[in-house]
């Protein structure tokens, strides 16, 4: 520093006061320029033969590659000058080759090593019978995501600090690290996600862990290039991770859901309307508690359930339990699934749900059943078709069990006018593609 700061000091006296004594030809701020830098890059080179330390390769390189070309061959007052002298570098090439590799490879290893201890220290943690803290009503890991990302960035600026070739090195080095630390991560997750289901946090360690995965995705998004190797692996990974938990969080609901969907056809749909609130308040329930999720992943998982809890309903509907003779009990039967329909939607609504196109479901085949003349069916039936292509004949021959007064010429009728209103056409958002008719 001392150093730097002389030549520096000299240069700007000579360049201001003394160069203008001398004839041009003498070439004076060359002179002392080249004496000085001469000198400079002997000593630079000595300090790199020496036994350095990690922190002295830093500093060294910092002071070739950054702070003497930055704040002294760039000065205001020194740089026109300097420029027409071309000094060259500090050290010779070959020689700042092998102590940036040292650097790199040094800086790799200590991050390594801190990832690989956080996440020991994590998996203690989940361990633990204390609940995972909060940050602005979300669950989240302090250690695991934000200390994490923040060791991988500060690394990366740092090496930026030396250059722009050793950061971008450095940055792919630490991007594979992250992937391969993600994937250790995700590894020791499952397990615990297996081995530890009556663990009292159960439920809010999982919302912790993927709203761990927001961090790591919004950091990966916003500071990987998409034609970085590891990116596409590190995102997969994280997919994987919040997948996992999606599944667990809806399975643990749809479990307490089951029983109560089944009354629908065990009472032949009488009180779907008190089974229907059972539905919205046993849902609600866990609703709350997928609140302490991060906002694209609540906005997610309530869209999920929302679509869960219409596939629910229609699977119900297409058990073939209940076989309706008059136009009167296909009336009221109707009546009661527009009310269900209009429940359930206000429901998922209130609670943020932004999957509209589900809305017309379960209307639309109240309407099936409540019309009565054939011409009219078909019409209802092509709309349903347009607006979810992937039902199919099975799904529709199922639901119509329900019209018991239809003869069989009509149903074959309705049928064939299905198959040939979505033979063409492509499927859209899936509903009835997932339900299976037994």
């Amino acid at each position: 520093l001392h150093m730097g700061k002389t030549m520096k000091e000299d240069l700007t006296v000579v360049v201001k006061y003394i160069e203008q004594l001398y004839p041009p030809e003498f070439n004076v701020f060359r002179t002392y320029a080249e004496l000085y830098h001469n000198y400079f890059a002997s000593q630079a080179k000595k300090n790199a033969e020496s036994h350095l330390e990690d922190k002295d390769i830093y500093l060294l390189l910092s002071w070739v590659h950054s702070i003497y070309l930055k704040h002294m061959r760039k000065d205001p007052v020194l740089a026109e000058e300097l420029e027409k002298v071309k000094l060259g570098s500090l050290l010779p090439s070959s020689l700042s080759k092998e102590l940036e590799k040292k650097y790199l490879d040094s800086e790799e290893a200590t991050i390594k090593k801190l990832l690989s201890k956080c996440l020991d220290k994590e998996i203690q943690r989940w361990k633990e019978d204390e609940e995972p803290e909060k940050l602005n009503g979300h669950f989240h890991s302090e250690l695991l995501a934000i200390f994490v990302i923040q060791s991988i960035y500060s690394g990366q600026e740092r090496a930026k600090d030396i250059s722009a070739a050793v950061g971008e090195e450095l940055s792919h080095r630490l991007s594979k690290e992250l992937s391969a630390f993600l994937k250790s991560y995700k590894d020791a997750f499952e397990d615990f996600k297996e081995r530890s289901k009556k663990h009292r946090y159960y439920k809010p360690i999982l919302i912790a862990n993927m709203n761990n995965c927001w961090n790591f995705r919004d950091y990966t998004e916003k500071n990987m290039a998409e034609k970085e190797d590891n990116k596409a692996s590190i995102l997969s990974t994280l997919g994987d991770i919040e997948n996992s938990v999606f599944d667990v969080l809806l399975q643990l609901l749809f479990d307490q859901l089951k029983p109560i969907y089944k009354k629908f056809t065990e009472n032949k749909w009488d009180s779907s309307n008190e089974i229907m609130s059972k539905i919205i308040e046993t849902t609600s329930k866990h609703v709350s508690d997928f609140r302490t999720l991060k906002d694209p992943f609540y906005q997610a998982i309530i869209e999920k359930i929302h679509a869960r809890l219409v596939k629910e309903y229609i699977v119900r509907l297409l058990k073939k339990k209940v076989s309706l003779k008059t136009a009167a009990q296909q009336q009221n039967l109707a009546q009661q699934i527009s009310k269900n329909a209009a429940d359930l939607e206000a429901f998922c609504t209130n609670n943020g749900s932004q999957a509209t196109w589900l809305n017309s479901a379960l209307p639309k085949l109240a309407e099936i059943i409540r019309l009565q003349d054939l011409g009219a069916i078909k019409m209802e039936v092509a709309t349903l078709a347009s607006t979810y292509p992937d039902i199919r004949k099975r799904h529709l021959e199922a639901f119509l069990h329900i019209k018991a007064n239809l003869s069989r010429s009509e149903l074959k009728s309705i049928l064939g006018y299905l198959t040939d209103t979505t033979a063409s056409t492509q499927p859209g958002a899936p509903l009835f593609s997932n339900i299976n008719v037994s």
